[in-house]
């Protein structure tokens, strides 16, 4: 009799993305919404799994908070959709919490094996997945990590602000990706520096640079820096599309440049491998 076979990894997605962070506070869910909305609006099926098993963020972000997950009769979840097009989707751990206050206190067994039921029980027809994770290096990493080996993966995002005690974790997040045998798509510099939206002076509340002398450092792309704009955070908190909203903006440009970047080199890996 033979063992039945394995579930498929990532089954109905094209390429995934990992957003990384050494630390929490960086901003790394805000820029993972962001990558999300700046490759629908290119015109791809996108979708974001949230395994932030202790701090699960996204459905807040995307207003899609409290939604339930549908089952089809083959026992696979159906993954929420944010808008009326069905060109972008979610899966989070908070949808299986019966209160948003509810702490997940799970042990590294039962992390790993919900960490894999995410990653072979979802329902995607997405062209691009991107994966929020926990900050640091922990049993969810490990545990992506090692089921992904076998699904198309275009690799890791780092996410930094430029203070030096964030870079310092982040350096760390880029040996864990080298280790591990992750591709490092490149580092974002987040809360880089304010602009006045009166006189437009820009004022580096927290430092400047350390990101991109990181990348340098490292010899992995620098993806570019991203202000501080109070418009982003008060979207995030209402669930609102900043991009929609202000499609303008210098934040907006910045993640239109950032997945231009991105695309286009796996754009270029493709004409190379043909």
């Amino acid at each position: 009799m033979t063992a039945a076979a394995a579930e498929p990894i990532l089954a109905g997605v094209g390429h995934t993305m990992l957003v990384l962070s050494g630390k929490g506070g960086v901003g790394k869910s805000t820029a993972t919404v962001q990558l999300a909305l700046s490759l629908r609006a290119a015109g791809h099926r996108v979708g974001v799994l949230d395994i932030d098993l202790c701090g699960p963020s996204i459905p807040r972000m995307m207003g899609i908070e409290g939604m339930d997950v549908l089952t089809t009769p083959e026992g696979k979840w159906v993954p929420v959709f944010v808008d009326e097009e069905k060109r972008l989707s979610v899966i989070s751990i908070a949808f299986f919490l019966e209160s948003k206050n509810d702490a997940v206190i799970w042990r590294g067994p039962k992390k790993n094996a919900m960490v894999k039921q995410l990653l072979t029980s979802i329902l995607w027809d997405v062209d691009y997945l991107i994966i929020d994770t926990p900050p640091g290096t922990s049993d969810e990493h490990i545990s992506v990590m090692e089921n992904i080996r076998s699904a198309s993966v275009l690799g890791a995002v780092l996410v930094t602000t430029p203070q030096m005690v964030a870079v310092d974790d982040v350096a760390r997040e880029l040996t864990f990706c080298r280790r591990t045998g992750i591709n490092i798509l490149g580092i974002i510099e987040n809360m880089s520096g304010f602009v006045c939206p009166t006189c437009s002076e820009c004022s580096n509340i927290l430092a400047t640079g350390g990101g991109e002398q990181l990348a340098v450092r490292a010899k992995v792309p620098f993806l570019g820096r991203v202000p501080i704009d109070p418009n982003l955070a008060h979207c995030t908190e209402e669930g609102l599309s900043y991009l929609d909203k202000f499609a303008s903006s210098p934040v907006s440009q910045v993640y239109h440049k950032i997945i231009h970047t991105l695309i286009g080199k796996e754009l270029e890996d493709m004409e190379v491998e043909n």
